[in-house]
C-alpha cells in the first residue's frame, strides 16, 4: 500500500512522549489562515522555489513535478511530496528502535492531516504497533466516524488540534466548522482513547477570552486528557508560501509573558496540566 507524505522526521521530542518518529502526511481537508507548513494541504506532489537561493543556471527549466531523481545544486527548487509504502516507511521508522525502548517514545503520524489517507495511515500504525511501538496521531479530527472507530484500535495516544470555539469563526479560520471535530473527539473519549489537546493562539483571531473558556469547558468534559498544550503563532512558514506562489496571512507574534499570561488564564479554569507546546 502506497501514501504520499513529504518528510520522516527522526528524534522527535515534541510529538508525543519519549524520543519519536514523526512521518508527516500531504494533504489537509482544513486550509487554516495560520498553516506553518501550507506545503501540506494539497494532496499531490508540487514544487517550491526559492528565489533568494536561485543562480539562474537554467537546469530546472525542463523539470516537471513527475521528476523523482532531480536536483538542484543549490536547493532553490524542490519537489515535495513522494509516494511510499508502508514497509519503506517502517523500515526508516525502526532504525530508532532503541531510543524509543529508553525514552517511552515511538512513531508520530502528523501532516498535513494523517486521517485524510485512512487506509495508509491505518496500515502504517498497525504495523508500528505488531512492532511494539508507542503509537500516536496528531489530527484536526475533521474526518468520519468511521474512520476515526477504524484508526483507534491503533492509536495509543491522540494529539488532538482544537482551533477555535466559535463554530462561524472556525469556518472563517480554516475553511470548515467545528461540529464534526468536536463529535469525533468526544467519541473517542467514549472509547476510552488518551488525548491531548492542541490549541493554536493567534494574534488578532482567536486570542479571546471566549475561546479560552471554550478551550476550559471542553478540557473539563474529558475524562482522558492528558493534558492542553498551547501553540503561539510563529512565523516559520511564511517563506514556504513563497515558494509555492501563494499570498501568506501575517500575523503579530506574542511575548513570552503574553504567553504565559494565556497559559496562566486557562490554567486558572482547568484542573487538566496546561504547557507551551
Amino acid at each position: 500500500m502506497n501514501g504520499t507524505i513529504f518528510n520522516i522526521q527522526r528524534f522527535c521530542t515534541n510529538d508525543g512522549p519519549g524520543i519519536r518518529t514523526t512521518v508527516f502526511f500531504k494533504g489537509c481537508p482544513l486550509s487554516c489562515l495560520w498553516c506553518h507548513n501550507p506545503e501540506s494541504q494539497r494532496g499531490e506532489r508540487e514544487i517550491l522555489f526559492y528565489k533568494e537561493k536561485c543562480s539562474g543556471c537554467g537546469r530546472c527549466k525542463e523539470m516537471t513535478v513527475e521528476d523523482t531523481d532531480f536536483l538542484c545544486y543549490n536547493d532553490a527548487k524542490r519537489i515535495c511530496g513522494k509516494s511510499v509504502t508502508v514497509t519503506e516507511v517502517l523500515e526508516e521508522v525502526l532504525k530508532d528502535r532503541l531510543f524509543y525502548e529508553n525514552s517511552g517514545g515511538g512513531l508520530t503520524l502528523s501532516g498535513g492531516e494523517p486521517l485524510a489517507q485512512p487506509a495508509f495511515a491505518a496500515a502504517l500504525l498497525k504495523g508500528a504497533k505488531e512492532a511494539g511501538l508507542h503509537t500516536a496521531i496528531e489530527t484536526c479530527g475533521f474526518t468520519s466516524e468511521r474512520v476515526i472507530r477504524e484508526i483507534a484500535p491503533v492509536v495509543d495516544l491522540f494529539l488532538f488540534d482544537f482551533k477555535e470555539t466559535n463554530p462561524t469563526l472556525h469556518k472563517q479560520f480554516t475553511g470548515v466548522d467545528n461540529a464534526r471535530i468536536l463529535e469525533n473527539l468526544r467519541l473517542l473519549d467514549s472509547i476510552n482513547k488518551e488525548s491531548i489537546l492542541r490549541c493554536p493562539i493567534i494574534p488578532g483571531c482567536n486570542d479571546r477570552p471566549e475561546h479560552y473558556e471554550g478551550i476550559c469547558r471542553l478540557a473539563n468534559e474529558l475524562r482522558h486528557l492528558r493534558q492542553i498544550e498551547i501553540e503561539p503563532y510563529h512565523s516559520l512558514g511564511e517563506g514556504k508560501y513563497a515558494a509555492l506562489g501563494k499570498p501568506a496571512a501575517h500575523f503579530d507574534r506574542f511575548t513570552d509573558e503574553q504567553v504565559q499570561e494565556i497559559i496562566q488564564t486557562i490554567q486558572n479554569g482547568t484542573a487538566a496540566p496546561v504547557k507551551k507546546a
